[in-house]
């Protein structure tokens, strides 16, 4: 009895030490076949920045260069790229543009507008990034740097999300602020480096 016990609570002390070091991201969720989405070629959208739009242009880089450097693509086409790709395509600019209000708005990934952009693009695979906190608050009397961004990995040819994830941290500080393109270049790199491939 006394051996029973002792082998629990070693276990229990085990299983309560794995999962508190696995750290990890505040969401994740995989689609069902996720173990065969290998894709070689993926477009970042321009990250939808919301009530941040100041910080669209170092969002879409740090995003893009998070994805380059992981080096699990053969090719990334960056948020600049796929503007001057939509620049230069009338029906492109009007397929991202409605295909990324549907998946906004309702949710909705269409696989007829997806399957046209994949091809159009050359790509196998989207990367839609939002801003969800780009900014410095309180929580009681601590002051806080705050950075976070959800993100859908979609399988160009079906339309399918493969994978959703949110993630966000944040930095304390007393008299000097952090920066939050810093901060948002560490929650990126976390993000992605767990995203399937």
């Amino acid at each position: 009895m006394y051996t029973r016990l002792l082998r629990r609570t070693f276990l229990f002390a085990l299983l309560f030490a794995m999962i508190s070091a696995c750290g990890g991201l505040r969401f994740s969720h995989v689609a069902p076949g996720i173990g065969d989405f290998h894709p070689e070629k993926i477009c970042v959208f321009p990250v939808d920045t919301g009530a941040y739009t100041k910080v669209a242009k170092v969002a879409d880089n740090l995003i893009a260069d998070a994805v380059r450097e992981r080096g699990r693509f053969s090719s990334v086409i960056s948020p600049v790229s796929i503007m001057k790709l939509m620049e230069n395509n009338d029906n492109l600019k009007h397929t991202v543009t409605g295909y990324l209000a549907k998946l906004k708005k309702v949710n909705f990934s269409d696989p007829d507008m997806s399957r046209y952009i994949g091809e159009t693009c050359n790509v196998e695979s989207f990367l839609v990034v939002d801003v969800d906190f780009w900014n410095y608050t309180t929580q009681g009397d601590e002051k806080l740097a705050k950075v976070g961004f959800s993100m859908d990995l979609i399988e160009a040819q079906t339309g399918k999300i493969m994978w959703k994830a949110k993630h966000y941290d944040t930095k304390g500080y007393k008299w000097f602020k952090p920066d939050l393109a810093d901060l948002a270049e560490e929650v990126a790199e976390e993000m992605i480096s767990h995203m399937p491939h």
